[in-house]
């Protein structure tokens, strides 16, 4: 971690991890993508008590790297969300090749 002394420095630093975000976010579309692909039924999109695993792993993870738990959770819950949707749009568009 870089110790800033200008606002400058704040935003490149921010902007550097923007960035890697978006990398990672796009890494992890690709895998919501497969999951449209592998899942037969598109009720087994939305995974209730696996959207309940998945944000308390991210708590805890928060927890371990100091990041506030009142920003975590509503992001991943954000994410998830989008996800599921994102996911949703993959089933239906599969489906819809399939019986063409």
């Amino acid at each position: 971690m870089v110790k800033c002394n200008t606002m400058t420095e704040v935003r490149t630093e921010v902007d550097r991890i923007d960035r890697e975000l978006v990398k990672l976010m796009a890494e992890r579309q690709v895998y919501i993508e497969q999951a449209g692909h592998i899942k037969g039924e598109r009720t087994a999109v939305r995974d209730q008590p696996r959207i309940e695993e998945v944000v308390e792993k991210v708590l805890q993870e928060a927890d371990r790297h100091k990041l506030s738990r009142a920003i975590a959770e509503p992001v991943w819950r954000l994410l998830i969300e989008k996800s599921i949707e994102y996911e949703y749009a993959v089933f239906d568009e599969k489906k819809k090749t399939a019986n063409a």
